[in-house]
């Protein structure tokens, strides 16, 4: 008897991790499908208007490509095609991993947030993105950045 409810306690608690509705406000799966370019960076036209996309994790930066199975891969592909706002060369490194929310792209049925830490020289703060691996989106850069000149 103890077995079962202790059982049960396990998989009440393990369901309630996960929300069954997600509260990400920028997936959308008729994006059109990243590209990459020479130097194994996407390439990003288009640039956000909005304060929160990348910043806030309700509007990561969906960059979804292919699979999931090299999550680090593509979040690098990203940021290595970012410059700060001025061109400067930006530094980064993941922070931690956050925000569970449910996706039809994991095998868990849950995917998570990456939060990466740019800088970049003369620098007051350190700036925070939320990486999306799991979703499609428009990918953009995010503002008060710009794109890396080659």
């Amino acid at each position: 008897m103890k077995k079962i409810a202790f059982l049960i306690v396990l998989l009440i608690s393990a369901s309630s991790c996960v929300s069954t509705k997600s509260t990400l406000k920028n997936v959308d799966d008729n994006a059109p499908d990243l590209i990459l370019k020479k130097d194994n960076t996407f390439s990003i036209t288009q640039f956000a208007k909005d304060k929160k996309y990348g910043y806030d994790p309700d509007y990561p930066i969906n960059i979804f490509f292919q699979n999931t199975n090299n999550e680090a891969l593509n979040e690098v592909r990203f940021l290595n095609a970012l410059a700060g706002p001025n061109g400067e060369k930006i530094t980064f490194h993941r922070l931690e991993t956050c925000c569970p929310f449910p996706t039809k792209r994991s095998n868990m049925g849950a995917g998570f947030l990456n939060v990466y830490e740019l800088k970049w020289e003369g620098q007051k703060k350190p700036v925070k993105l939320y990486l999306n691996i799991y979703e499609k989106g428009i990918l953009m850069v995010p503002m008060g950045l710009r794109l890396k000149q080659n």
